[in-house]
């Protein structure tokens, strides 16, 4: 099951920009273990898509797990996440953007149920 944020613009001009997104995943499920790939693009340029981050996260039953991005000084970034377990439904996303002072930024509060359904993760070229 893959989602996106969509694209989110992470400048000053429209409120406080980022330093860093905090990806949170939590797996409800309390038998079968899940994999999280977390794919992060961003742009320095109006139309480029370029990929910043790709990593995997095993979660165990029951289990909680946090990650932490740099992207302070991109123009604009978007979080996809792909979930492989045999309940992918038990397995909560969300991310929050940080300030440069560590403050979580509102614009960049991405929860679950506002995540857009993709077919699949972007391709990493």
């Amino acid at each position: 099951m893959a989602f996106t944020t969509g694209y989110m613009t992470n400048t000053r001009d429209f409120g406080t920009a980022c330093s860093n997104v905090v990806v949170n995943l939590v797996n409800e499920d309390t038998v079968n273990a899940a994999t999280v790939t977390i794919q992060i693009f961003f742009s320095l340029v109006p139309d480029t898509k370029t990929p910043l981050y790709v990593t995997s996260v095993n979660l165990p039953a029951n289990s909680i797990a946090r990650r932490t991005f740099f992207i302070q000084g991109v123009l604009a970034y978007e979080v996809q996440y792909n979930v492989a377990s045999a309940a992918p439904a038990n397995v909560v996303l969300s991310n929050f953007g940080l300030d440069q002072f560590g403050n979580v930024v509102q614009e960049h509060r991405v929860l679950q149920s506002e995540l857009t359904t993709i077919p699949a993760l972007s391709p990493v070229i």
